[in-house]
């Protein structure tokens, strides 16, 4: 008994406690690492926590791994990573100026592949020459698709049929909206599959990207159904059931969208594609038609007829604090050239599923956030404009990789940028 009262006092003091006495905790499994926040200030317990799950390894590897020297522990801690034992330093460059309806943009790319920032400045540089991208953005909205199990075929059937009544998507409208001020329903799709059926909700989500907020408004969705007479007897298999769909290109959001939906284009003059590019407008028209469209399609990509949008979507995300995961989604791309005048050449980029927010998630960390800050010097972006610059981006790059390939500079542009020497 004495022991257990002093076992309590203990953990409920923990921060009094020297390191080599929380360690002991720690190991003898008193003590769960991932604790460790709710006793002790975040930069000492992410310190304790690499002393502790790093304890095997050699101090090569463990004075390795960077600790000290970020400020930001207890914001990352609390919304951002779990687990956490230290801070990854990611290179950041700053590309651009990239000019979009007339506004000059700066493109911040965390990334650890030498010659991308260049290469995507050479291609902002040859837009900006060209009188600037022309670029349109339509909001759709952020989904999310419940996965319920019925008894039966006929009860799915019953179940999908319920959502065709407007009243009753009132009913649910209200129910979701109860959970946030921002989130606003805007439709609802049943799918059924045999005796499963798959409910599509699509919400606007104001400047966040929204996958927490939508998810909380479809789990009250859910409990609503479950008064329901024709949902009784449903078993819920899956907050999501792929059919959003996340983190996964897919035929979905290449048809129906997801986020944002944006259309980039420029029309190139001979005489830049010949000073910046190095090319003709010819090359890089075949090359984006053979390999983008071709080569894609023999592939069986979808959202794929980019040559490598991802390298710009993932860099920008990474840098400004967005879901790096959705660089999946987010990167499906076609890009369209054709040929106009004299040797001039028109590009377009269309990306139907730009996945993005200015508020919540990573863009809390102060790092992330100056990115945001500093894409723009006369005022603060919004998160339409953010979605312009990454198809507008991808387009800067798009054009400036076609045509390393084109003139075959790509390999040595790379041994210059990209090579330990």
């Amino acid at each position: 008994l004495l022991y257990t009262i002093k076992f309590e006092i203990v953990m409920s003091d923990i921060s009094s406690l020297p390191d080599e006495e929380i360690l002991a905790l720690l190991h003898s499994g008193s003590l769960k690492h991932y604790s460790l926040e709710h006793h002790l200030a975040p930069s000492r317990a992410v310190q304790l926590r690499k002393q502790y799950l790093l304890a095997d390894h050699p101090d090569s590897v463990r004075n390795s791994v960077p600790f000290e020297g970020y400020p930001h522990y207890d914001i990352a801690t609390k919304s951002c990573c779990d687990g956490v034992i230290g801070f990854l330093p990611v290179p950041l460059g700053l590309a651009g100026p990239l000019l979009i309806n007339g506004r000059e943009f700066s493109v911040p790319i965390a990334t650890t592949e030498g010659a991308l920032v260049a290469s995507l400045s050479r291609g902002c540089r040859a837009v900006s020459q060209s009188g600037g991208i022309q670029s349109t953005c339509s909001y759709f909205g952020m989904t999310r698709a419940p996965l319920l199990k019925l008894p039966c075929i006929q009860t799915c059937k019953a179940a999908a049929d319920w959502f065709s009544d407007p009243s009753h998507v009132t009913q649910i409208t209200r129910e979701f909206e109860s959970t946030s001020h921002h989130a606003k329903l805007r439709s609802v799709t049943p799918k059924q599959a045999g005796k499963l059926l798959f409910i599509r909700v699509v919400a606007a989500t104001g400047d966040a990207m929204g996958m927490n907020m939508i998810s909380k408004g479809c789990e009250k969705i859910i409990e609503f159904l479950k008064t329901v007479e024709v949902f009784k007897d449903m078993i819920v298999l899956s907050l999501s059931g792929n059919y959003c769909v996340d983190k996964k290109a897919s035929a979905m959001n290449w048809i129906n969208h997801r986020g944002y939906s944006v259309n980039c284009e420029v029309t190139l003059p001979a005489k830049v594609i010949a000073s910046v590019l190095k090319t003709s407008a010819g090359a890089l028209s075949e090359l984006n038609f053979s390999k983008n469209h071709v080569g894609s399609s023999l592939a069986g990509c979808i959202g794929g007829n980019n040559a490598h949008a991802a390298n710009i979507v993932s860099g920008l995300f990474l840098a400004t604090g967005q879901d790096i995961a959705q660089a999946g989604t987010s990167a499906m791309t076609m890009v369209i050239t054709e040929l106009v005048g004299d040797g001039d050449l028109y590009v377009s980029a269309t990306m139907p599923c730009i996945e993005v927010g200015t508020v919540g998630g990573g863009t809390s960390l102060p790092p992330q956030k100056t990115n945001l800050k500093l894409m723009a010097v006369d005022h603060e972006i919004t998160t339409e404009e953010l979605a312009q610059v990454v198809c507008g981006a991808v387009l800067a790059g798009e054009l400036s990789l076609l045509s390393a390939l084109c003139s075959g500079d790509l390999v040595k542009s790379h041994m210059q940028l990209n090579r330990i020497t």
